[in-house]
């Protein structure tokens, strides 16, 4: 059975360590002590008693208890001696992810910006009777690391296991890709160098001679295409002929210096490379366009509304099918269960409980997600998130934050987890600290559904434009919470000078557009999807519970909702409202479902066919549009979801902060709910 945690490791084995899962104070400890991603250690023997074990990391004995290194997360190394380990490094945004994909078949995301691959990646490549071990890092300028990032590269090079390295570079930007190959040749052998993006050559009007390259080097040289999966066999025989001719060797620790490998790497380039600019000249024009002063930020906005509008118009038309088609599903069900001869107290749990709640949640998610996931994917490979950084760093400077912080924003819209995880791409502790307390005031895919319902219903009459042009308003809206919240932190207990913003604004690329769908709809989409119907079953199921458990002439689910009356009023919300978001804590996307089984007495859902039949059911127990207002801000303002929190855990290492990071958006939600009733009650429209 393959080990997770060290503390399974029998004396012999050997593994690499992925993690540190211990308290902040004592995985600092282990840190000092060399128990770093990337490090190699190997259990020697175990004590009498076997409540400890003595480990082998960096040329040194460290004894160990198991309570303790049962909170380092390690991946166990049983390789044969044909299987070596392949380690992919290079610049962020080279193409390293795409390369490790198609070599392993595994679906590391990708994006046209910097920052995508934060955590060690692996797989296991087939060639022939070999197989290969293949290491994905996250990208690095240099062997200096600085952010996050770079320093998990950084230990994985120096401490892990490596028979080769293959340094992946853009032709692109050959001249500083280099740099690392040159850094990685003086460390390390052996080193191969893959020129990726050979597809764009000829577009670009780029010409390389591989044999001066390789002559000029002293590297092994390899053109490849990743994203078409083109000279692929001919790397993997590269490197291993590199490692047949080659003794894998750590030349020594001490890192070269940069300068003369700059102007080495400009030299080579000269010699090597040919190209006549023009590729250059378009993308500065788009530049011109899509960075201009005056055209940069109404371009932005349009396109982001351009997104939400087709979101939101062409999610109206699978919902309703979706629906239709889950009500005929019921039916035959229902027929199932009848012919079982089912009791009917399990019917009704099955059918109005655990598959309405299912089936609710799919016919309402799965619509806008397929669209908004793959057009924003498109934004992100052809290059425009990074100028959207660009347009917004004076902002987030003025709120004494980074700028890389939009992007960690931007990765918010798909899942807050994700967006926090992101916020490794920041060098600051501080300002990093400040991107994930806050990243949960941007709306998510589990939040948008519920976001674009209630305009729908209670602020545009059902026009698909006017409520991408309102959602548009609040998302500039939660923004501008954003900025304002993160200048408090930075002026109180995060106080400190912003730090330099240096972002690579890549080469616009043409997307993939068949395959960006595919991988969107599959790696994004469905997982989603499947995260919400795993909550949903239960949720379903515990709602339908509560419902149907009597306390005195009432259900349970409707006495915890009136107790919460006279706290969630003074709010614009009643007790349903509340306990729905309470209950809903796991998963967003439930929180509507939720509501509506708790405003039916029975504890049951009807058959939602579209947002009509919806805004009938909440306009009857008591919702207008002051109710629907308040419900949208608490919506974009409240704790986390369950998988965010344990994320920011996890980051940040300390309890305090995640509980800062639930309590600051339910503070802004809940505050701005009660701003608006006092607006209304002053106005006389309470």
């Amino acid at each position: 059975m393959e080990k997770e945690t060290l503390a399974q490791l029998q004396p012999g084995e050997s593994a690499i360590i992925q993690t540190i899962k211990s308290e902040q104070q004592n995985q600092k400890r282990l840190q000092d002590l060399g128990f770093t991603a990337g490090a190699e250690i190997q259990c020697l023997y175990q004590n009498l008693s076997g409540s400890s074990s003595a480990y082998l990391i960096h040329g040194t004995v460290l004894a160990l208890r198991h309570t303790d290194a049962a909170s380092v997360i390690i991946q166990q190394q049983n390789r044969t001696t044909s299987e070596k380990t392949i380690v992919l490094a290079g610049n962020p945004n080279v193409g390293k992810s795409t390369l490790f994909n198609v070599l392993t078949g595994l679906h590391q995301h990708t994006g046209n910006w910097s920052g995508k691959t934060i955590e060690l990646a692996s797989g296991i490549c087939t060639m022939g009777e070999n197989s290969f071990h293949i290491v994905d890092l996250p990208g690095c300028y240099s062997l200096s690391p600085v952010s996050r990032d770079e320093q998990i590269s950084y230990q994985y090079l120096m401490h892990g296991i490596v028979d080769a390295i293959v340094v992946v570079c853009d032709i692109t930007c050959l001249e500083r890709n280099l740099l690392l190959a040159l850094q990685l040749k003086a460390l390390f052998t052996p080193v191969v160098l893959a020129v990726n993006c050979m597809d764009e050559a000829p577009r670009k009007k780029i010409r390389i001679d591989f044999e001066k390259l390789e002559q000029l080097t002293g590297l092994p040289v390899a053109g490849i295409s990743a994203g078409k999966q083109q000279g692929i066999d001919d790397l993997l025989q590269t490197v291993q002929t590199s490692i047949q001719n080659q003794e894998p060797l750590r030349l020594t620790d001490s890192l070269p210096d940069t300068a003369p490998l700059l102007a080495e790497a400009h030299a080579i380039t000269a010699q090597c490379v040919h190209c006549d600019g023009s590729h250059f000249q378009q993308d500065r024009a788009l530049d011109r366009l899509l960075l201009g002063k005056w055209s940069g930020i109404p371009i932005m906005l349009a396109l982001l509304a351009f997104v939400f509008w087709l979101t939101i118009h062409g999610a109206n038309y699978p919902s309703q099918w979706l629906s239709g088609f889950f009500a005929q599903g019921g039916i035959l069900l229902d027929s199932l269960l009848s012919a079982l001869h089912t009791p009917d107290w399990l019917q009704s749990c099955i059918l109005n409980g655990v598959y309405q709640t299912l089936t609710w949640v799919i016919a309402v998610m799965l619509p806008p997600m397929a669209i908004f996931f793959p057009l924003f994917t498109i934004l992100e490979e052809c290059g425009y998130l990074p100028r959207v950084a660009f347009h917004l760093d004076g902002c987030f400077q003025k709120a004494g934050a980074c700028g890389k912080q939009c992007l960690t924003t931007c990765m918010a819209f798909g899942c807050n987890a994700a967006g926090v995880t992101g916020c490794r791409i920041i060098e600051s502790p501080r300002e990093r600290l400040i991107a994930i307390l806050t990243n949960s005031f941007t709306p998510c895919n589990g939040r948008l559904p519920m976001l674009i319902a209630i305009l729908t219903m209670f602020f545009v009459s059902g026009s698909s434009f006017a409520a991408s042009l309102l959602l548009l308003i609040l998302i500039v809206f939660s923004f501008s919470v954003t900025l304002a919240v993160s200048r408090l932190l930075s002026r109180t207990i995060l106080s400190g000078m912003p730090s330099s913003f240096i972002l690579e604004l890549p080469a616009y690329r043409r997307p993939q557009v068949g395959k960006i769908i595919l991988h969107s709809l599959r790696d994004r989409t469905l997982f989603v999807l499947l995260r919400a119907i795993a909550v949903a079953a239960p949720a379903g199921l515990l709602i339908w519970l509560l419902a149907h458990i009597d306390t005195g002439g009432q259900s349970m689910i409707q006495a915890l909702a009136q107790s919460l009356n006279p706290a969630a009023r003074p709010f614009g919300m009643d007790g349903v409202i509340l306990l729905a978001f309470i209950l809903g804590w796991p998963a967003n996307e439930i929180v509507i479902p939720l509501m509506l089984m708790m405003y039916l007495s029975n504890g049951s859902m009807i058959e939602i066919e579209n947002y009509t039949a919806l805004h009938q059911i909440l306009t009857a127990n008591g919702w207008n549009w002051h109710t629907a207002a308040s419900v949208l801000l608490f919506s974009l303002f409240h704790w986390p979801c369950s998988t965010t929190c344990i994320t920011i855990r996890k980051e940040t290492g300390s309890l305090g902060w995640t509980l800062l990071a639930i309590l600051l958006p339910t503070a802004t939600g809940l505050g701005l709910c009660f701003l608006l009733q006092q607006i209304l009650r002053i106005a006389g429209l309470a």
